[in-house]
């Protein structure tokens, strides 16, 4: 599944880093992004579904 954050949502609170670390991590603007463009981890869509603002998009 291919996975992405919308930056100009993140409000940068790191949820989805502690539920997905593999898929996840915070950049230097204190923002969420992917780090890997497509993946089978199943934490992404958990990742996904805790983010407080729904700046993450699963296909």
């Amino acid at each position: 599944m291919k996975v992405y954050v919308d930056k100009d949502t993140c409000i940068g609170c790191g949820v989805c880093e502690g539920i997905c670390p593999d898929v996840f991590r915070m950049n230097d603007d204190g923002k969420a992004e992917a780090i890997v463009p497509e993946t089978e981890a199943a934490c992404a869509q958990d990742a996904a579904d805790s983010c407080p603002v729904q700046s993450i998009k699963v296909e």
